[in-house]
């Protein structure tokens, strides 16, 4: 005995109503997820790639490093950590004009959207901060060391070229002003940071508000993945200026 119309359409109309539940879940759940990215993205973490030398040979060219945006907008920056941070003005050329198809420049703002690309990379800075607000910072003593408030720093994360003890070619003095910070790059003789901008009219000093946050780990390639130090002990010494 065949089903009669009258008993197949309720099955059919059935059918159909999932279909449409489950497109509709499908959908609800992309676009939460979408969001949930988003937010990560713009307050949690973000993905930045290296564009420079800059950092060696604690970061490499075109690593990528995952950035802790909680970092100083919640909790405070400690001297050490590695930060990103947008440019206080004229330490980066002009960014080049976009490249590639109307596709793949869609799907890099899509990435850059959710917090899986990092197409403003060359658009942001990598550094070591050095220098809180407040601290005062000189190089070099008899041994080539840089000082941090009165108290000598052994660097091990510095770079420097054979032969050479000076953690920097360009002697300096300054103290931090409050709200801003001093950074410098690992590879002390090929890094224009701080130290090359002390002319500017921000005078090598860079604004908290412009920190996007602490680097914390490198996430690409998987053969350089690790945890990136502060060097706790590197400062252990160094006394806050109003402590002294």
């Amino acid at each position: 005995m065949t089903d009669s119309p009258a008993t197949t359409r309720p099955r059919r109309s059935s059918r159909k109503s999932g279909w449409k539940s489950l497109l509709r879940d499908v959908v609800v759940i992309f676009v939460v997820a979408v969001l949930v990215s988003f937010l990560i993205k713009t307050f949690v973490a973000r993905s930045f790639y290296i564009p420079s030398g800059s950092m060696e040979n604690t970061l490499q060219i075109n690593d990528r490093i995952i950035v802790n945006e909680l970092q100083p907008k919640v909790f405070p920056l400690q001297r050490g950590d590695v930060v990103v941070f947008k440019d206080p003005g004229g330490w980066l050329p002009a960014p080049a004009p976009s490249t590639g198809n109307a596709l793949q420049q869609g799907v890099g703002a899509v990435l850059d959207f959710v917090g899986l690309g990092a197409s403003d990379s060359d658009q942001h800075l990598v550094k070591r901060l050095i220098g809180l607000p407040g601290d005062t910072i000189t190089c070099c003593n008899a041994l080539g060391q840089m000082s941090v408030n009165g108290v000598p720093l052994k660097e091990p994360y510095v770079l420097l070229p054979a032969g050479v003890q000076q953690v920097s070619g360009k002697p300096f003095t300054v103290t931090v002003p409050a709200g801003k910070v001093w950074v410098m790059g690992d590879n002390r003789y090929n890094s224009a940071d701080s130290r090359y901008h002390m002319d500017d009219p921000g005078g090598g000093f860079v604004p908290l508000d412009d920190v996007v946050g602490k680097a914390f780990v490198i996430s690409w390639p998987l053969s350089h993945w690790t945890w990136l130090s502060d060097y706790p002990e590197t400062f252990a010494g160094v006394e806050d200026p109003e402590k002294k």
